[in-house]
């Protein structure tokens, strides 16, 4: 996946855990724990049912691989309103 610079996803509660590695960039993960900056060539774990949000904080965006398992779909992601 590759984001850009300043973007911000919603924030989602979602039903399976997800295994994000990123290649290039900064990933900034928000959870109900606080902030973590995610730099090219650490990975995060989240678990289902934690609160979380991504964003990419640097002009330069970011690219990434997040693995969901189970599989992601619009109907388990449950994304804030």
């Amino acid at each position: 996946m590759r984001s850009p610079g300043g973007w911000i996803e919603p924030g989602q509660t979602p039903e399976f855990d997800e295994y994000t590695v990123v290649l290039a960039g900064v990933l900034r993960v928000e959870s109900k724990q606080g902030v973590l900056d995610v730099a090219a060539g650490q990975a995060v774990i989240t678990r289902a049912g934690e609160w979380i949000r991504y964003s990419t904080p640097n002009p330069e965006g970011a690219e990434y691989i997040a693995i969901c398992l189970p599989a992601f779909s619009p109907q388990t992601v449950h994304r804030d309103a």
